[in-house]
């Protein structure tokens, strides 16, 4: 295997247990994975010598490792960064995809005199000031249209260096005469003015309103002071804006300062993630990513990830980071806080909330693309609530019926994949039971069933569901033991009054999430069991009904009655048959007397 191809102690032995970046490359010498650790030979040894933490789709990862290079840093949120950047470069085949590849817009304010501020998705590394990105060009739209209505600014792309100005070459455009600009280009407006309202503009921008707040409200009380009530007015109109917008963010507390807050929701084989930034009490940035899982990664590797690119995304410098769980990363510069209750938990909740809606849309977006992708994570889920070490793709279902204990009748169904599946249902009438005894009548057909299938060489279902409690449980367990199956498949049973799930010899029911997919299938199995169970008895007991009816005839006993209803088929064609018709079946005797017993007029020949 491995370990005659590829000598894996020889590189071990160069790897220090410092933090840092590991990455396997393939026989072509090409990346095939990266990854991060605070101690980076155990991290690595782990992939050769522990099985335990080896799944089959990491023995694939490993059987075609032949070098491994490594990348020492200081701390392991450096790692994180690193490992980061690594894969959003290299986009190694076993790595975790970052499914939002595209570009976000941010707003950049620009490096030159007099600087633009405007929208934009190309990043352009020349000392620009980028801001976001945001989670949608109509958020970005908003943000400017508030800069605009508070501050005057160029939309030109004229070079308006001290040179130019002073040389003349520029005119005032429309902009300036209506109010939009103060005319930089031909001198208006000073450069320390425009570079005072950029200062604020970064501050707004960074979510830290209070301060621009706080200079408007000195600004207006020195312009009342002097009597401009003018300037006064239009600065209390900006201070009115601003407040505006300010409103509309997402409060939470002014106590809570630059917190990163993350969340996590995740399936078999995606990961959702909600970032959500918080600054001066108030929520400036939120977006959720999506990450495809390639070797069966935890949450806890999936969010360690997804906080790196953030932070790398949203430049984010802030000190603590709000998590739904704790995470193994040890550094001094950031402190990770699981809430309990306050500010920081409802935060966490919202963070959820929205992680929570975001993996619903996107399932159902692929589940309508494919629907087998439905299938599949509904089968997991009921694999995982109901404990079973299986997906139930075949399961079968039994449910009783019976008239004050006569007509005793049984029904199966049977789903594959999470769907009924007609073809198979079967009926039961019961042989050995006499009267109402649902304990019985289980046992005897739970026995005719599966001794059918252990005869017929056929495959046994993934799950067995009787519909009642531990009584029902307990005689078709009974069954299965003497059949020599009991172990071989599960078997659960469903009570009706609060939905109580039972498993063998445990007297303590289970309860399903009532929203829950999977107790959805159980209640169609049962109810489908009892519709189809239902409809054959009923068709059992009004046959048993028209017997004992023509039996109360002078001279037709229970073998002649079966006869009647076997040769007409139905008691509207046997009523309404003539003397010669039931002869056919019934001597002259028999013949008058249900003649006579229905109204009928006849005469003896």
């Amino acid at each position: 295997m491995i370990r005659d191809e590829f000598d894996y102690k020889k590189h071990l032995a160069k790897i220090p247990h410092k933090p840092g970046v590991y990455q396997y490359f393939d026989s072509e010498e090409k990346l095939i994975y990266v990854g991060k650790a605070k101690d980076l030979r155990n991290r690595v040894s782990s992939y050769f010598v522990n099985d335990r933490m080896v799944n089959a789709k990491t023995r694939v990862l490993v059987g075609k490792i032949r070098d491994i290079k490594f990348t020492i840093v200081d701390t392991e949120i450096e790692a994180l960064l690193l490992e980061n950047n690594l894969i959003k470069e290299h986009k190694p085949r076993y790595n975790v995809l970052l499914k939002d590849d595209k570009t976000y817009p941010s707003i950049v304010i620009k490096n030159e005199p007099f600087p633009r501020v405007y929208g934009t998705r190309q990043i352009i590394r020349d000392g620009s000031k980028y801001y976001g990105p945001y989670g949608s060009v109509g958020m970005m739209r908003t943000m400017l249209e508030m800069i605009k209505s508070l501050y005057p600014l160029r939309n030109c792309n004229l070079a308006l260096t001290d040179s130019n100005i002073k040389a003349g070459k520029f005119r005032v455009c429309l902009e300036y005469q209506i109010g939009n600009c103060k005319g930089p280009c031909e001198g208006l407006q000073s450069l320390n003015d425009y570079s005072s309202n950029i200062d604020e503009i970064k501050d707004i921008l960074k979510g830290n309103t209070s301060s621009v707040v706080k200079h408007l409200n000195e600004k207006i009380a020195d312009a009342a002071a002097n009597l401009n009530f003018e300037l006064a007015q239009l600065l209390k109109d900006k201070l009115e804006t601003l407040e505006n917008y300010q409103s509309k963010s997402t409060v939470v507390s002014t106590m809570l300062h630059d917190i990163d807050v993350v969340s996590i929701a995740s399936d078999n084989k995606y990961a959702f993630v909600n970032y959500l930034k918080i600054s001066n009490g108030s929520i400036v940035q939120t977006q959720t990513i999506e990450l495809k899982k390639k070797l069966d990664e935890t949450e806890e590797e999936l969010l360690e990830l997804a906080i790196a690119e953030f932070r790398n995304r949203f430049e984010s410098t802030s000190k603590e980071i709000v998590v739904p769980f704790n995470l193994n990363i040890a550094d001094s510069t950031i402190k990770f806080t699981v809430p309990k209750a306050g500010d920081k938990k409802k935060l966490l909740e919202l963070s959820e909330k929205n992680v929570l809606f975001f993996k619903k849309s996107k399932l159902e977006q692929y589940e309508k693309l494919n629907p087998e992708l439905r299938t599949e994570r509904v089968l997991t889920q009921m694999k995982s609530d109901l404990h079973l070490s299986d997906l139930p793709r075949h399961i079968e279902c039994f449910d009783n019926s019976n008239f004050q204990g006569k007509y005793p009748v049984s029904a199966m169904v049977v789903f594959k994949d999470g769907k009924p599946s007609k073809k198979d249902y079967r009926h039961f009438n019961v042989r050995t039971v006499e009267g109402p005894n649902d304990f019985a009548t289980m046992k005897e057909v739970i026995g005719r069933r599966y001794s059918r299938v252990i005869s017929e060489e056929q495959p046994l279902p993934d799950l067995i569901i009787v519909d009642g409690g531990k009584g029902q449980l307990s005689s078709a367990v009974e069954v299965l033991k003497e059949l020599n199956i009991y172990n071989k498949v599960p078997i659960i049973g469903i009570a009706k009054r609060l939905e109580e799930i039972y498993y063998p010899n445990d007297p303590v029911p289970l309860y399903i999430d009532k929203k829950s997919e999977s107790l959805k299938i159980i209640q169609h199995l049962r109810d489908e069991a009892h519709r189809f169970g239902i409809t054959h008895h009923r068709k059992r007991r009004d046959k048993g009904t028209l017997n004992t009816e023509l039996e109360l005839i002078e001279g037709i006993g229970e073998k002649t009655a079966e006869n009647l209803l076997k040769h007409f088929r139905s008691v509207k064609k046997i009523k309404a048959a003539s003397k010669e018709e039931l002869l056919e079946v019934l001597n002259l005797k028999q013949a008058l007397a249900l003649l006579n017993y229905f109204g009928a007029e006849t005469t003896i020949q």
